[in-house]
């Protein structure tokens, strides 16, 4: 009976959501596996092709074709791993990384209006149903089916939105900050949404049983006088960790992921602003590498402060900036 009854959910589901036409359904020129292979890599810090085929289950033949053709499209880039120089570190590049976005959005679209269908009232109970069968059927098995942590990815739209909110609600619950720290927050977000270089600029969102409990930011810190010139100073924005999400590493996984990517993007070193009551934070970055460099006492947000200016260097050859060349303006 049971088996019966999975597989006639199967063939429900399948045609349901149009699975058998994947590329037809989200009007994309990926297969099915394609596209896992794609959320898969925009959604770790780095991959190795060993963890993918472990991953997705999938052939190594065919998981090496299937890169192979990524790579001609100018879609990943391949290198030697450095932790194992017998294995293959896989990475988007920015046009990867817009291939993925794309699909995670449509992604995100098709199934909101399967959702339409369904009255709201009813909602936490097919959820609740989903997430049993995922449980049961996933445990002891590694994979997509079974992650107990975390993950990275882009933000989709109305989560610039939600960056700035969580900023304002939590330093006002955790240190009284006042609305002044919240429209700084806004200005940062609204400089990053109206102009920015997606492939030195890029802003992390972490999520948690489907929804968003972390975030960071890494934007250039040069200046625009410097647009056209080799980029030199990144500055890490934004870092947030929901309270309830406290606990899984994320805070390290959120900076860890900032120092790559400003490190692959060819940034010599990178700064970040902070206020020395947050201790908690300083203590990721100190772990990072990161040095304190300056300190300014200051009154901001209602309160008190001193603010402190970091550096880590990307390259032997970076130097410290000049007081005058640091901007200390924000988180």
């Amino acid at each position: 009976m049971a088996v019966q009854e999975v597989r006639a959910f199967n063939r429900f589901y399948t045609n349901l959501i149009g699975a058998l036409d994947y590329s037809k359904h989200l009007y994309t020129p990926f297969t099915l596996t394609e596209s896992r292979v794609l959320y898969e890599l925009a959604h770790a810090s780095r991959t190795d092709a060993a963890d993918l085929r472990a991953e997705l289950s999938l052939d190594a033949g065919y998981l090496s074709r299937l890169l192979t053709k990524f790579e001609r499209d100018g879609l990943v880039g391949r290198a030697p791993s450095e932790q194992d120089s017998r294995r293959r570190r896989i990475t988007l590049t920015p046009r990867g990384r817009e291939a993925a976005a794309l699909l995670d959005e449509r992604s995100r679209e098709a199934v909101g209006s399967l959702l339409s269908r369904v009255e709201p009232e009813l909602r936490p109970q097919l959820t609740d149903a989903l997430r049993t069968v995922r449980d049961i059927l996933g445990a002891g098995r590694p994979g997509p089916a079974h992650r107990d942590g975390p993950i990275l990815r882009d933000p989709v739209p109305g989560e610039l939105g939600w960056i700035v909110q969580r900023h304002g609600a939590l330093y006002a619950a955790e240190y009284g900050w006042n609305t002044e720290f919240e429209g700084l927050v806004a200005g940062i977000v609204a400089d990053f949404a109206r102009d920015h270089d997606s492939r030195l600029e890029r802003v992390w969102i972490a999520e948690l049983d489907g929804g968003p409990v972390g975030s960071v930011m890494c934007v250039r810190d040069d200046g625009p006088e410097t647009r056209d010139a080799e980029p030199h100073t990144a500055r890490l924005r934004l870092l947030l960790v929901e309270p309830g999400a406290r606990g899984h590493g994320l805070g390290e996984r959120l900076v860890g992921t900032v120092v790559e990517f400003a490190r692959e993007a060819g940034y010599r070193e990178l700064t970040l602003w902070t206020n020395d009551v947050l201790a908690a934070a300083r203590t990721l970055y100190q772990r990072a590498g990161f040095t304190l460099v300056a300190e300014k006492p200051h009154h901001s947000y209602g309160a008190d402060l001193v603010g402190q200016d970091w550096r880590l260097p990307l390259r032997e050859e970076a130097v410290i900036p000049t007081e005058g060349q640091r901007k200390g303006t924000g988180p």
